[in-house]
């Protein structure tokens, strides 16, 4: 039996749920699950995993165990309940695995009154959806398990298992599918991984890797009335994130591009994305903290990435005098990701672009990411061909974000017959 003899009654079924998956879209939005605080949103998808007919599990991220693995993401925080969610649908036999995996994190929504929408209020407006998460990436979350929905209730038998994973720290350090896609190993791995993040239902074909750093600055604090006699802590960091910016431009050096990103404008970006400096107005600050995101090329040498940037910034700290006496400290924690490429000769993309075709009529566009995902634990450390596929979206962390929703309907239905034509249908 084909895709085809079944295809009509699977998508039927897919936009019979349509106000149920929109509705289960917004009840995910409005769980706020940022760092730290995600079991509320993994315990909605447990309950609409059970209400498919899966058997739903929690699964602990061990940190003694995942701190041993490559890929790890050092951190200094606990993982004491916040487990990653799990679920199979079970094939006869015969055909190949597939995994649908997505984070259930989000970053914060914060300052919020720059909003025009409720950040946790998943509104409507048109035919969008606004809200934290609402595209990075719940909309995907959606879109996978109901796509699963809809092949169980059109009654079809695949030959092949399809994985259900929605992971943690997928915003941070990636360690959620670390522990996921480790216990996947250990139970026989799988064939294929597609994780729908909203890259406007193109085909993932490389990402960059990303690194964290904290840079600590001293000052030589004060009563402000002898501010002219002080160091403030606050100007050193200040001089330290021009020296941030030209390490940047220095990075992106046409000449030492990697040819995969040959035709991307500005493939590594250095972002100052935290400060913390002072705590009076009147008092000069004695230390401020600068939180640090950079990147580096697939095939990079993470470790040597992490001493370049903290060789190349003491370097830049020298030419002031404060600095070249109190040169400031600098650690990493967070993302140590890999970058990647993926092959796109693979079957798995194949399957994919013929079932985006045949929803959307038209040929899926490659994209390359100056972001990472979770894709690298599957490619590039356990060679599971994968990739990413979901929604079209816009505002990702920052004010204002939204889901398409038509788009989240398309995903769904490309992504349960992604299913379909890789797990094989039986008679």
């Amino acid at each position: 039996m084909s895709t085809n003899d079944v295809w009509t009654t699977v998508e039927e079924s897919i936009d019979a749920a349509w106000e149920a998956e929109v509705a289960f879209l917004q009840e995910l939005v409005r769980r706020r699950s940022t760092l730290h605080h995600e079991r509320a949103a993994q315990e909605r998808v447990i309950d609409e995993l059970r209400a498919i007919g899966l058997e739903a599990s929690t699964q602990a991220v061990d940190h003694g165990a995942i701190a041993r693995l490559p890929g790890y993401s050092p951190v200094d925080w606990d993982y004491d309940d916040r487990p990653n969610v799990g679920a199979r649908l079970q094939g006869r036999g015969g055909g190949r695995s597939l995994v649908f995996n997505g984070h259930i994190d989000v970053v914060p929504a914060t300052p919020e009154r720059l909003w025009t929408a409720d950040p946790w209020g998943a509104e409507i407006r048109g035919e969008r959806m606004y809200g934290r998460g609402a595209a990075d990436m719940k909309s995907g979350v959606a879109a996978m398990l109901y796509a699963v929905a809809a092949i169980r209730r059109a009654g079809v038998e695949l030959a092949g298992d399809v994985l259900l994973q929605t992971v943690i720290e997928e915003e941070c350090t990636g360690n959620g599918s670390l522990a996921a896609v480790s216990a996947l190993m250990g139970a026989g791995g799988a064939d294929a991984a597609i994780i729908p993040e909203p890259f406007g239902q193109t085909l993932l074909s490389a990402q960059i890797g990303v690194l964290w750093a904290r840079v600590t600055v001293l000052g030589a604090g004060a009563h402000a009335l002898g501010a002219d006699r002080a160091v403030n802590a606050n100007e050193k960091a200040a001089f330290l994130m021009q020296g941030i910016r030209a390490m940047e431009a220095a990075a992106n050096d046409p000449a030492a591009r990697h040819a995969v990103y040959r035709d991307v404008a500005h493939p590594l970006n250095y972002n100052v994305g935290v400060v913390h400096g002072g705590d009076w107005p009147s008092s000069v600050p004695s230390e401020c903290v600068l939180e640090v995101r950079f990147s580096a090329y697939p095939g990079a040498d993470l470790d040597a990435a992490q001493a370049r940037f903290r060789d190349d910034l003491r370097a830049y700290a020298a030419r002031d005098p404060w600095l070249a006496e109190h040169p400031p400290e600098i650690d990493f924690y967070g993302f140590k990701a890999e970058g990647c490429v993926v092959d796109p000769a693979t079957p798995l993309f194949d399957t994919l672009r013929g079932a985006h075709r045949a929803v959307m009529g038209a040929d899926a566009r490659p994209y390359v990411s100056t972001a990472t995902t979770d894709v690298r634990f599957f490619s590039h450390h356990h060679g599971i061909p994968a990739t990413c596929y979901g929604p079209v979206g816009a505002n990702l962390h920052a004010p204002d974000e939204w889901v398409d929703l038509p788009s989240v309907r398309n995903v769904t239905k490309v992504l349960a017959r992604a299913a379909l034509d890789w797990c094989g249908v039986v008679p």
